[in-house]
């Protein structure tokens, strides 16, 4: 009991404050809080400012405007998946590696790191337009911040409007009462994001079940030919494997299906 007393004392001792320390604690509070006023002044963030011009347009002040920046760093991964074509090129990747039988080759990063390079060589056309009608505007200070935030969703609206089904788009307008228009530009913006996201889907499985087919038959023949030689304890998996494996190899399966997917998206190669 001694020695359990004595260790738990030195364990005490060793996370105390030691005499020193003690010191120079109260010293440094009191010295904090007899700091002059001026000084206290100097370390504090700018001030929250809204302005307004002559035309009635508001300008926010430096701190808002990084609040906002770091906001939409936040939301930067989910702007990548939902406007952009990264959903179906990885569900079309993911559906691919189930057809195979290959559960984690390639693995989950390799695809989605393929998928978002994909998704930048479908997408350059779009992120050049944002950076002429928005970036550099807004860099050389003849746009404000509100103003370039609006042209720069008119690209991503053109380029959601293109892959968007008029079913799927219309669904979505009745589900937010949404007024009849006259273009499809006119269409909230909100309402295009999630028609658009529900199409991605439909096509992403449309290519998933295309490519599906070729690997069932496979597996159906594989199956077949063990049932009937009596090898009916052998996975017919561990057979069917190799053989689609080569099968993917031999038609250059991936030139095919970046292609595919490229070409999905109205890209000419």
């Amino acid at each position: 009991m001694n020695i359990g007393l004595s260790s738990q004392t030195e364990r005490w001792r060793m996370f105390s404050v030691k005499p020193w320390g003690r010191n120079l604690i109260w010293p440094l509070l009191v010295l904090g809080l007899n700091l002059p006023g001026d000084v206290l002044a100097a370390v504090d963030l700018p001030a929250v400012t809204v302005t307004t011009d002559d035309n009635g347009n508001e300008s926010y002040g430096v701190s808002i405007q990084i609040l906002a920046v770091m906001t939409l760093l936040t939301l930067l991964p989910s702007l990548v998946i939902m406007m952009t074509a990264f959903t179906r090129i990885v569900i079309v990747f993911a559906i691919l590696r189930q057809a195979i039988g290959l559960q984690q080759t390639p693995s989950n990063q390799i695809l989605v790191g393929i998928a978002l390079f994909l998704t930048l060589f479908v997408m350059a056309p779009v992120i050049e337009d944002v950076k002429t009608v928005a970036v550099e505007p807004y860099l050389a200070e003849t746009m404000t911040p509100q103003d370039a935030l609006v042209s720069a969703s008119g690209p991503f609206r053109s380029f959601m409007l293109e892959q968007t089904r008029e079913d799927d788009l219309d669904l979505f307008m009745r589900l937010a009462e949404h007024e009849p228009v006259e273009e499809l530009n006119d269409v909230d913006f909100f309402v295009l994001v999630p028609a658009f996201m529900t199409s991605e889907l439909k096509t992403a499985f449309q290519i998933g079940f295309m490519l599906f087919i070729p690997f069932l038959i496979i597996d159906m023949v594989v199956a077949s030919v063990l049932m009937s030689m009596g090898m009916m304890m052998l996975s017919p998996l561990i057979i069917s494997l190799p053989f689609k494996i080569m099968l993917f190899v031999l038609v250059d399966g991936w030139v095919m299906i970046m292609g595919t997917l490229a070409n999905s998206f109205g890209i000419a190669l």
